[in-house]
């Protein structure tokens, strides 16, 4: 999602544009398409509202960068949202632009507690034992995976669409995964696969509740039976069913 060139995670969602003028070229420099949204305010606000969306928006990519297949790379910082002020040119700057910040460990706990379950859950996945053997093609062809809209098996994948779900088994694994991204403004009710009463969906992710609840251990992961999910406005929601052991 990020990395040295351009802006930081926490940049991405809290600036609109730019802001290099520290590196004495005008703000010249530097990319001007960062395909960034600050989310309601630029640079740092004490609005909860528009911190609370932020935070939001970096579960939903971490989860997109750690879930994926292949091998992630994560720019130093981002885990605690490390900011360089807007700018995405700092190679220049020897200065607390671009170093490191550790108060940012205890600030943004929350966020650094999120990515280190995220980081244990994909290497709990089948798929990490196997990859080895693997080409990232081959590993693709071996996964099977249905698309799906807000209604199952009925995916959107128009310019317009701001939704989209899938269900997938990944060679390897005992447990099946059901994602839920919504990218829209309001919240939208999801169709779920069916499963039988006595087994259930567990709900191992859901960027829009708070922590602890927004990533849960298998053991502690609620469970859902009923046939929807209401996922709240740009979040994202990963369901597991275990099939012959958790």
């Amino acid at each position: 999602m990020t990395c040295h060139d351009g802006f930081t995670l926490n940049d991405l969602v809290s600036h609109n544009q730019k802001h290099n003028e520290a590196n004495g070229e005008n703000n010249r420099d530097g990319c001007d398409a960062n395909l960034s949204w600050n989310c309601g305010a630029e640079g740092p606000t004490d609005d909860p509202t528009v911190e609370a969306l932020r935070n939001r928006q970096i579960k939903n990519f971490f989860v997109l960068e750690l879930l994926s297949a292949g091998t992630p790379m994560l720019l130093m910082g981002d885990e605690v949202r490390r900011t360089q002020r807007g700018n995405n040119n700092a190679y220049c700057q020897d200065s607390d632009i671009s170093w490191f910040d550790w108060s940012l460990l205890e600030r943004h706990a929350d966020i650094h507690r999120f990515v280190k379950m995220l980081v244990g859950f994909r290497q709990r996945r089948g798929v990490v034992a196997e990859g080895i053997t693997l080409s990232l093609n081959q590993l693709l062809r071996r996964t099977h995976i249905e698309w799906h809209g807000v209604a199952l098996k009925r995916p959107d994948w128009s310019d317009q669409s701001h939704s989209l779900a899938f269900t997938l088994r990944r060679v390897g694994e005992h447990f099946l995964l059901h994602g839920m991204l919504n990218a829209y403004w309001e919240p939208l009710t999801f169709e779920l696969p069916p499963v039988t009463a006595e087994q259930g969906w567990r709900r191992r992710i859901d960027t829009a509740l708070e922590a602890p609840d927004d990533i849960s251990p298998w053991d502690g992961a609620a469970v859902v039976r009923q046939g929807t999910y209401e996922v709240q406005p740009r979040s994202v929601v990963f369901l597991a069913l275990a099939l012959d052991k958790a």
